[in-house]
């Protein structure tokens, strides 16, 4: 009788071992789907630079044994299951064990769990019943001969609670320790072996006595299994815990933000070149404007890659800085300059040494005007390129043609935004178009190399090339040579561009309000020039050749040579038609300027040189104009009826 009991005994246990091991394979654990992981983003030689959270708002990543401390792995399997390198996934010993007591008992005393079997639990989270504890086991079972142990244990890392919003060691170690899991020392390892036991009632940014008593505890236990000697030990449980979350990894957030990705995303961000812009970045807001924001972007040239980018200032409100402000489209101001003298020399329309007039002209209904409200007279087309002129350029779009300069840059990848239903015009080329900094750096990346923008032909190398020896000259102060720059400023100082170029890399700053308001005074020259030499400060030198020498770039920049006071308009003996305002323009002298017609003076703005008149009526008239050094400028007109 006692050997068929026996007999019996061991048919059902295995019947009931059969029917845990099919219970595991019809209901197996469910794998956590691609998106249910954060990102960690790396830079080019693979050194993480970001982590971006996983839907919900929870920190959770795939991590393998090897990116671990094998010391934590190696505490974790003697802490947590001795017999994991052995065991089909369960261990008999404690699940018989756990069973005796739950018959004793009457409820479940200790969970007898292996690893495989805590990870069939974190896989499919079920109420601390039998049931479920007989569901983890045979799944566990399927786990195990489904997949090796390194696998196994990556799951557990990976998915394993550390309290609040955090799940697997990536996420634990960068928010108590600020570092990756390969680089945890004995008493980190320990700690986070030790949180998920009671993850909420063992954090310790809120329970830092319970932390430390736990994870001194696990410190002991590894000494007594040969982990670690007795002096590691004593040192080890001298360390403080962590009593504050430190902010995660997040370079350039705005640009993963909104987006899904795979669990790991390479980019050809550069780790130490966007950690020094970040650096730059933080300084330089501090000076800036209040709601005033900044956004940075380098490029290698001549491949046109990112190599490090500065987007906003992420989290702050104030300021916008949860915007990509790198896709927002703005206006380029003067930065577009470059491209109608690139094309007018590609097209054989006008060269370096062509005489273009800086005069005040009307366009039709359109008369622009110079930044600093001086002319210049008749000047060569470089040196208005590199003094940046609005009058020229005006000139040589009026005579390549709006519509086919928007064409050209469209044909390259980078059309102008304009107004719905609007056509091109003049005023484009001063910024009356919008286009965001990632289109004007593949621009600027076609004028640094062979004059084409992603492989489209824009420029031919020859403009290009002439183009970007015109633009070589030092900054103002001399602190770089051999780099070829130009700034934009746009209308009411909404936006300040500044880019530049050396043989080796491209950079591209914009200074302005996020909601298109304008700034309090300064233009891009004040702003976003100053910037961009410190920011080529951070880049190894790589030096231009200087296409003129800088004695006269300086003397062309700073001492120019004095200019007459001159009325430019109406000019003498000019024959004026009808009896609406008519627009006086002085050129040179010495500011605050004074107009006057027949004696009378003409109410104007003394920091400008140019007003408007309306004549009284038909008839013959003096204008003159007078500056501070007393110097005087007059013209006879005739006002006509135009009726």
């Amino acid at each position: 009788m006692r050997r068929w009991a026996v007999i019996a005994v061991g048919v059902a246990a295995m019947t009931v071992g059969v029917t845990v091991v099919a219970m595991g394979f019809v209901w197996p654990a469910p794998m956590p789907p691609p998106a249910s992981w954060g990102t960690e983003v790396r830079d080019r030689d693979g050194t993480l630079i970001a982590l971006a959270p996983a839907p919900g708002g929870v920190w959770r990543f795939a991590v393998s044994p090897a990116q671990v401390s094998p010391f934590m792995t190696q505490l974790l399997i003697a802490v947590e299951d001795r017999r994991f390198a052995s065991e089909p996934g369960v261990d008999p010993r404690a699940v018989l064990r756990a069973g005796w007591q739950w018959l004793r008992a009457g409820h479940v005393v200790s969970g007898g769990s292996t690893l495989t079997m805590q990870v069939a639990r974190l896989l499919d989270p079920q109420p601390r019943r039998l049931s479920a504890k007989v569901l983890e086991a045979a799944r566990a079972v399927a786990l195990w001969r489904r997949f090796d142990r390194p696998h196994l244990l990556g799951l557990w890392l990976s998915l394993a609670p550390f309290g609040g919003n955090l799940v697997g060691v990536e996420a634990a170690s960068w928010a108590y320790f600020g570092k990756p899991p390969g680089a945890l020392d004995a008493a980190e390892a320990a700690l986070l072996v030790a949180l998920p036991r009671r993850p909420e009632g063992l954090r310790p940014d809120r329970h830092p006595v319970a932390a430390k008593r736990i994870r001194d505890r696990i410190l002991i236990l590894a000494e007594a299994r040969g982990l670690l000697t007795r002096d590691e030990t004593q040192a080890a449980l001298t360390e403080p815990v962590p009593t504050a979350r430190l902010p995660m990894p997040r370079a350039v957030p705005q640009f993963y933000a909104s987006v899904r990705h795979p669990p790991v995303l390479t980019v050809s961000l550069d780790a130490e070149t966007e950690a020094a812009l970040a650096g730059l970045g933080q300084t330089t807001l501090a000076g800036l404007p209040a709601k005033v924001s900044l956004a940075v972007m380098i490029a290698d040239l001549p491949s046109g890659t990112l190599r490090a980018v500065w987007a906003g200032d992420w989290g702050n409100a104030a300021r916008a800085g949860s915007v990509d402000l790198t896709r927002a489209s703005r206006s380029p101001g003067s930065a577009l300059k470059p491209f109608l003298y690139g094309l007018a020399f590609s097209q054989g329309i006008a060269g370096p040494d062509t005489i273009l007039a800086d005069v005040p002209t009307r366009f039709g209904g359109y008369a622009p005007e110079d930044f600093t409200g001086q002319f210049a007279g008749r000047v060569t087309a470089a040196e208005a390129l590199r003094r940046s002129l609005n009058l020229p350029a005006v000139g040589l779009l009026a005579r390549y043609g709006a519509a086919r300069f928007a064409a050209a840059l469209a044909a390259a990848g980078e059309p102008l935004r304009l107004p719905r239903g609007a056509a091109p015009s003049l005023p484009i080329v001063l910024g009356g178009a919008g286009q965001t900094m990632r289109g004007m750096m593949a621009l600027y990346t076609a004028l640094a190399t062979q004059g084409a923008v992603a492989g489209k032909p824009l420029l031919t190398p020859a403009a290009a090339q002439m183009v970007a020896a015109i633009l070589t000259r030092p900054f103002p102060g001399g602190a770089q040579q051999g780099i070829a720059w130009k700034t934009g400023t746009s209308w009411g100082d909404r936006d300040n561009w500044a880019f530049g170029f050396d043989r080796a890399h491209l950079v591209g700053i914009w200074v302005g309000r996020p909601d298109g308001t304008a700034m309090d005074g300064g233009a891009a020259a004040d702003h976003a020039l100053p910037i961009l030499a410190q920011v080529f400060g951070l880049l190894p030198a790589a030096p231009r050749a200087m296409a003129v020498p800088a004695a006269r770039m300086v003397s062309l920049a700073v001492t120019p040579e004095p200019d007459p006071l001159r009325l430019l308009y109406p000019p003498p003996g000019a024959v004026i038609e009808g009896a609406g305002a008519v627009d006086l323009k002085a050129m040179g002298g010495t500011r605050p300027l004074r107009f006057l017609v027949d004696g009378a003076p003409v109410p104007s703005i003394a920091a400008l040189r140019n007003t408007a008149w309306t004549p009284p009526g038909p008839g013959f008239y003096r204008l003159t104009v007078l500056d501070a050094a007393g110097a005087i400028a007059s013209a006879a007109i005739r006002v006509r009826d135009g009726s």
